[in-house]
């Protein structure tokens, strides 16, 4: 009954479902925000991933001379 989970059955009455419940037209739209969110999410994942933690380094050191006259 349950041994591979998702079947094309069960596929198909959750595409009929959504086109019930949100119309055809509405879909498409709602798919293409969907892939933009996750599009932004994963950009965003990606640039965490990359920052690297900084230490605190030295202060420069004074290029004039500390030598007054």
């Amino acid at each position: 009954m349950f041994r591979n989970g998702l079947e094309p059955v069960h596929v198909l009455i959750l595409l009929i479902v959504l086109v019930l419940l949100f119309g055809a037209k509405r879909l498409p739209d709602m798919a293409k925000s969907v892939g933009q969110s996750m599009k932004i999410f994963k950009n965003e994942i990606k640039d965490l991933r990359d920052d690297t933690p900084t230490t605190p380094s030295a202060p420069p050191a004074d290029p004039t001379p500390s030598d007054k006259v």
